[in-house]
């Protein structure tokens, strides 16, 4: 433990020395101060207030999501934390590449991301003027020294918990965009309410959405963003969801093998990387125990891009994958009791 603090120490000192040395260039190369330029708005968040700057042009969006809303607005980030799951070779979701290519700009620069800790020399590297995090997993020590990079809206209350509604509200208050997000809202809203209409069968339909992975069974309830999904489209929440959350106060919760046959819901919603792994657990016999397993009233949604798309969905990706979705859901819809 003492040497890996120490590590970690070290690197942080150097992200810091990265961003002092980058500063004093900048102001040398400008021949300038820094100015006093009027500030932007004040945002409150988890770990206190920041003031961002009034006209921020370079942006670094950290997490899931705030890459998308800035995009939706149409401003491009400097730069973007790198997507494993669902991105391609350079961590680039297919959504982002296709709205860079319609604001006929250049992808943005990619700094790797960790579940541990930001990149803060890549981040510090980029010059960032904003860093927006408001769906992410930043601690309160690393909201502290990405601060000192520049000015960091983090999330609004817990880690990985913001309904993807206010990430877009919240990015668009930091770049002065509130009515552009409003309007970005509004037209996905639009959407959702002419895709429930197109889909009567979902209304009153009770869900759980669920995820098989390395021998745990995870289960989403309703204050995550994917079931918050279903529900936009006409579904209600199974209420066994809940009852079996046993107090948990997260977004999701684990649930023993022994007993998915409580899950009691119209449909099943279960998420896959491949065709293949969708199917083996179907086949599982604690799968079988599920009611909507048995009934066939299983939508299966399955590869990186579709499952990231839609769990949880963000300003771009929910269109993006909406067709595909819908169309999943309809057919287990169809085999509901």
């Amino acid at each position: 433990m003492p040497h890996h603090t120490s590590a970690r120490h070290t690197r942080l000192i150097a992200a810091l020395a990265t961003v002092a040395a980058l500063a004093l260039a900048g102001c040398s190369a400008s021949g300038e101060g820094t100015g006093t330029d009027a500030s932007g708005a004040t945002i409150e968040h988890a770990f206190g207030e920041t003031t961002v700057p009034a006209h921020p042009e370079r942006v670094v969006t950290l997490g899931w999501g705030s890459a998308d809303a800035a995009l939706a607005l149409g401003v491009v980030p400097a730069a973007i934390e790198a997507q494993s799951y669902g991105g391609d070779e350079n961590g680039v979701l297919p959504w982002i590449a296709e709205r860079v290519n319609e604001l006929d700009a250049k992808v943005p620069e990619v700094v790797p991301s960790s579940s541990e800790e930001p990149a803060y020399e890549d981040i510090a590297a980029v010059r960032p003027d904003l860093i927006l995090a408001p769906y992410s997993g930043i601690t309160k020590e690393q909201y502290e020294l990405l601060s000192d990079i520049a000015p960091t809206v983090a999330y609004p209350d817990k880690p990985w918990n913001t309904p993807w509604r206010d990430v877009v509200t919240i990015v668009g208050e930091a770049l002065g965009k509130q009515s552009e997000a409003k309007s970005v809202l509004a037209d996905i809203d639009a959407t959702l309410k002419r895709t429930a209409s197109e889909h009567p069968e979902f209304e009153g339909l009770t869900v759980a959405a669920v995820w098989d992975v390395a021998g745990t069974f995870y289960v989403y309830r309703p204050a995550d963003a994917r079931v918050g999904f279903l529900f936009d489209l006409g579904f209600t929440g199974a209420p066994a969801v809940e009852n079996l959350a046993n107090g948990d106060s997260t977004f999701y919760y684990t649930l023993s093998y022994e007993r998915l046959g409580e899950i009691d819901s119209d449909v099943l919603v279960s998420f896959s990387d491949t065709e293949g792994e969708a199917t083996a657990f179907l086949a599982k016999p604690y799968a079988r125990a599920i009611p909507a397993v048995a009934s066939g009233a299983v939508a299966a949604i399955t590869g990186t891009q579709l499952v990231a798309a839609v769990s949880p969905p963000t300003a771009l990706s929910l269109t993006w994958g909406l067709d595909a979705y819908v169309t999943a859901l309809s057919e287990a819809a169809a085999h509901a009791r």
